[in-house]
């Protein structure tokens, strides 16, 4: 994936996030900024989890584990965004309608770009 390819895909996550926490009342976003880099917070630890655990542990998982996994990095993700405030419930159903909205709009995972080479 190009550097244009990254910026839209993390524009689009950001989007994502803030269609998120206007649809979850525990997800708050204080604006585009902190959703875009919430959006870069989450790819980060996505990766660093996907890097130690591998990819079936990874928010880009499949299944429960990956559904978990997915929460716990949103809830991890707002401690080190400024504006950002998620329950442990908030996350949950934040990787929820996460999950649903990616089922409709898909986005290349980390992963799947590194198999595309």
């Amino acid at each position: 994936m190009h550097f244009l390819g990254h910026v839209v895909r993390f524009i689009v996550s950001a989007l994502v996030l803030l269609v998120v926490s206007w649809i979850v009342p525990a997800f708050k976003i204080g604006g585009f900024w902190s959703a875009l880099f919430l959006a870069l917070a989450i790819a980060v630890l996505g990766w660093v989890i996907e890097s130690i655990f591998g990819k079936k542990v990874t928010p880009f998982g499949r299944g429960i584990v990956g559904f978990l996994s997915s929460a716990l990095v949103i809830w991890l993700a707002q401690f080190f965004i400024g504006g950002v405030s998620v329950s442990v419930i908030g996350a949950i159903l934040g990787a929820l309608v996460i999950g649903i909205i990616d089922l409709f709009i898909p986005i290349a995972t980390p992963y799947e770009a590194g198999k595309e080479r």
